[in-house]
């Protein structure tokens, strides 16, 4: 064993809570930046596309969960799973990437689901609903409604899975 690997070992264990946060700050950042923007050039009027119609868009606020499920749930409701349980699961996972000493992947991707999902938590808080702009597609094939947080949160569960299954067990960065 040479004398830069304990070195080493104790850069990255210095460093990835700091890579983590920044990561977090910069994802939360963004998405509270786009949302204000969508809410200042978007709302009220119609729809932008772009790029040929590839992308669109669209002011939107959601009510409820992933693709508006849950929205029509009375507004305690709404309140209790939205913000209460979501929020508790929010601290669940901070706790998870605190304590869990995983590979690079995993940690980048639970903070960027953290990310995104406390984001988006923020929203429902402070308005009960979330703002959403996004739209991409071509044609008649089209996803829902988004916005960053949500390729966050998409971004995040990708690497899980890639770390879960496919990442090599060996590999380590």
């Amino acid at each position: 064993m040479s004398y830069c690997q304990p070195v080493t070992t104790t850069l990255r264990r210095l460093l990835m809570p700091v890579l983590l946060t920044l990561v977090l700050a910069a994802t939360v950042g963004c998405d509270r930046v786009t949302k204000r923007i969508a809410v200042q050039t978007l709302a009220g009027m119609p729809a932008r596309t772009l790029f040929g119609g590839t992308v669109t868009l669209v002011y939107a606020e959601n009510a409820g969960g992933f693709l508006s499920l849950g929205a029509d749930l009375a507004p305690t409701a709404r309140t209790v799973v939205f913000v209460g349980a979501t929020g508790l699961f929010l601290v669940l996972v901070l706790a998870a990437i605190v304590r869990h000493r995983g590979s690079v992947w995993s940690r980048l991707g639970a903070t960027l689901f953290l990310a995104g999902g406390a984001s988006n938590w923020i929203d429902r808080f402070a308005h009960g609903r979330v703002v959403d702009f996004l739209n991409l597609g071509v044609g008649s094939l089209r996803t829902g409604v988004f916005n960053v947080a949500d390729v966050a949160i998409l971004a995040g569960v990708a690497l899980l899975v890639f770390d879960e299954f496919v990442r090599p067990r060996s590999a380590s960065l």
